[in-house]
């Protein structure tokens, strides 16, 4: 199979992040030194090199690409500095936005004003489009809930979730279709012969349960913290708590949703906080305002290796996930003050729009990582079972 290359795409790449690996020689010190590196992912030695002579398919379709977690060992260990970490954060950032098909994500990444913009655009298009439909101001608790119509909030959710769906499943396909052909897998291959399905379910089991909720080689493997280094600061638990989060408030949504379909109670009616929706929902907003908070400190602070560059897309992210958890903690104060306060019914607007904007945007932005990350660990955890299976 011939090789296209591509002369333009490490000058391309660089639109996405400050990365010159000009320098690099391919000593192999940053894959020596790498915990998570092995005889399968030479990287990121293997990445670099595909993008110094620009074989632009073969970068985008390494699952490798997406098995790194930016501890910064192959950087401070670069004796040409570099900087092989910060590479591989840009590598992932270029190749969202070459799988999404609208040009948004390549927008965001690159152009921070523009990005700016689009981001303010659209936070204020779900607003006017809900503020249309509100109702009265009354001073009522469950007024707080009738100020926006549930079922405007319940289809235009609908809506924003199916748009989300189909971009991160036509992004999703592009990357696994490349890592397939790549690898030498097929669907036939992933179900069918000796032992396929079932390791095909491991694999899903590994990347899903153990590695991207789990944690496992990001916690035991990716020693990127000082010894010194409290547990409460270490990177795998902050982004653990934010990834939680996230999870468990979108989980306390949907159990509040079903309590009020099937009639048990009212939208926005107080409930104890024992109750399992509320109990969760306090904890993963919790969770998710501190690990986004502890980001956001890291980031302004650069107090580790890969909070040392920071993108307009980071922060982007970062204030979404932040101002979400925030304001929805503060329509839980005004859902319990004895009348709902005039400000609950602006926060209640402005949080409603927020949410929709972070739904819509998460198959452009750095959040894609949840999507593409766990597909990639996928084929990885495949091929090292096939492995083992031939040993």
């Amino acid at each position: 199979m011939s090789t296209i290359v591509d002369v333009d795409l490490l000058g391309d790449m660089k639109k996405f992040g400050a990365v010159d690996v000009s320098a690099c020689f391919s000593c192999g010190n940053c894959t020596a030194i790498c915990p998570l590196a092995d005889n399968d992912g030479a990287f990121p030695r293997r990445m670099i090199r595909y993008a110094q002579v620009g074989m632009k398919e073969e970068l985008l379709s390494s699952k490798e690409l997406w098995t790194c977690y930016h501890c910064g060992l192959c950087s401070d260990s670069c004796p040409t500095e570099a900087d092989p970490g910060e590479f591989m954060a840009t590598a992932r950032r270029y190749a969202i936005a070459s799988y999404d098909r609208t040009g948004l994500a390549r927008v965001l990444y690159t152009k921070p004003v523009a990005g700016t913009a689009i981001a303010v655009g659209v936070a204020a298009f779900f607003a006017a489009f809900m503020y249309r439909a509100h109702g009265p101001q009354d001073g009522q608790t469950l007024a707080l809930f009738e100020f926006i119509p549930d079922s405007l909030i319940h289809w235009t959710g609908i809506a924003v979730m199916a748009l989300m769906v189909l971009a991160g499943v036509v992004g999703v396909a592009s990357m696994a279709l490349g890592v397939m052909r790549r690898e030498g897998v097929t669907l036939k291959t992933l179900v069918s012969g000796d032992g396929s399905l079932s390791r095909s379910f491991a694999a899903a089991w590994s990347s899903i349960g153990v590695e991207s909720l789990g944690q496992r080689r990001y916690r035991e493997d990716c020693k990127d913290d000082a010894p010194a280094e409290p547990w409460f600061r270490r990177r795998w638990f902050i982004h653990a708590l934010t990834i939680w989060g996230f999870l468990g408030l979108l989980a306390a949504t949907l159990m509040d949703w079903g309590l009020a379909l099937t009639g048990i109670k009212e939208t926005g009616t107080p409930i104890p906080l024992w109750y399992p929706s509320r109990l969760l929902g306090t904890i993963a907003g919790l969770s998710l305002i501190y690990g986004v908070s502890m980001f956001m400190l890291n980031r302004a602070t650069s107090y580790n290796r890969a909070a040392t560059k920071s993108q307009a897309s980071d922060w982007l992210l970062l204030v979404l996930l932040l101002v979400t958890g925030l304001t929805g903690f503060f329509i839980e104060v005004a859902l319990y003050l004895p009348g709902a306060p005039a400000w609950g019914y602006w926060v209640f607007l402005f949080h409603v729009a927020v949410a929709m904007e972070l739904m819509l945007l998460l198959p452009f932005t750095k959040f894609a990582h949840a999507i593409y990350r766990p597909v990639a660990l996928f084929f990885y955890s495949l091929a090292g079972s096939k492995a083992d299976q031939l040993v």
